[in-house]
């Protein structure tokens, strides 16, 4: 397995983290069957997801597997009034990441990062690791610090 720019940033943070291997389906890119197949809780596996704000602009909000971004608790966590997702076309170029391949940790920048608080309730979350098919998995406290994230209740 190739290291990620987000599993580096791991090692060089010398936090401790576990991978997932799975296989990749660009035709079913349900968080359910990954936890399904990987035999992880769907409430630990966490979805990153990229916006763009009216006012603040590029935001990174990582929720539960079960659970669907609230867009509005996303926007006022962010400091706008509004917000959506940001088109897939362009992510790479945003993030440096594509889609299904997304983390929060490693972008092209240091984009502001809003966790639900769901997370803080689990002993391990599991983030994409930065490339199609691999998650890792973390202590809540670890990925809220190296991704300097703010934890707050954006999924319903």
């Amino acid at each position: 397995m190739k290291k990620t720019n987000a599993l580096r940033i791991l090692d060089r943070n010398k936090i401790s983290y576990t991978i997932v291997e799975y296989t990749y389906d660009p035709e079913n890119l349900n968080v359910g069957k990954i936890a399904e197949e990987n035999n992880l809780e769907l409430v630990a596996v966490f979805k990153t997801l990229v916006l763009k704000g009216d006012k603040t602009g590029i935001f990174v909000c990582v929720v539960p597997g079960d659970q669907e971004l609230n867009l509005k608790a996303a926007a006022k966590q962010s400091g706008n009034k509004k917000c959506a997702l940001l088109p897939i076309k362009d992510l790479e170029k945003t993030t440096g990441y594509i889609r299904g391949g997304c983390s929060p940790v490693g972008m092209k920048k240091a984009f502001p990062v809003f966790i639900d608080d769901k997370a803080m309730e689990l002993e391990t979350v599991y983030v994409n690791a930065g490339t199609r098919g691999i998650l890792f998995g973390v202590k809540p406290d670890d990925l809220q610090s190296v991704s300097n994230g703010t934890i707050c209740t954006i999924a319903h």
